[in-house]
């Protein structure tokens, strides 16, 4: 049986924020000097996302919020949102949470430009990406 899942606006712009941002982050980090094909990769990828999360992340909307001007400016605004998706999302159905969760997890590996690459700048952040969207309280 499925639930529904019922977001505010404001859950919904978290989502948003959170998945894409988590994008950014990963094309900051690419060091090989590729970050557009990096983020166009992790961004194309969020868009295959399915279920009531690929609805809000599909959605055309200008409510992400992605800003600072630094690296990490904007992991201080995006990692603590991946945790609140997880929640938010846990708290009402938690196929959805591991689906957002998932949706993510494809997005980050995505943004790789080349997988024969090693970079450790890239692993680092996508392992903060990962203990962040592990860090929600709604997982246990």
């Amino acid at each position: 049986m499925s639930i529904i899942v019922t977001l505010t606006d404001q859950d919904k712009a978290t989502l948003r924020t959170a998945a894409y941002g988590a994008v950014s982050l990963m094309a900051a980090a690419d060091v090989t000097g590729k970050p557009h094909r990096a983020s166009t990769r992790g961004a194309l990828a969020l868009t295959s996302v399915t279920g009531p999360v690929g609805h809000v992340l599909a959605a055309k909307s200008r409510d992400i919020t992605l800003t600072g001007k630094s690296v990490a400016e904007l992991a201080d605004h995006v990692l603590p949102a991946l945790t609140a998706a997880m929640d938010t999302l846990a708290r009402q159905d938690r196929v959805e949470a591991d689906n957002f969760r998932s949706a993510v997890l494809v997005a980050v590996e995505a943004t790789r430009t080349r997988r024969d690459d090693p970079s450790p700048v890239r692993d680092e952040m996508a392992r903060k990406i990962t203990a962040a969207l592990d860090a929600s309280t709604g997982l246990s």
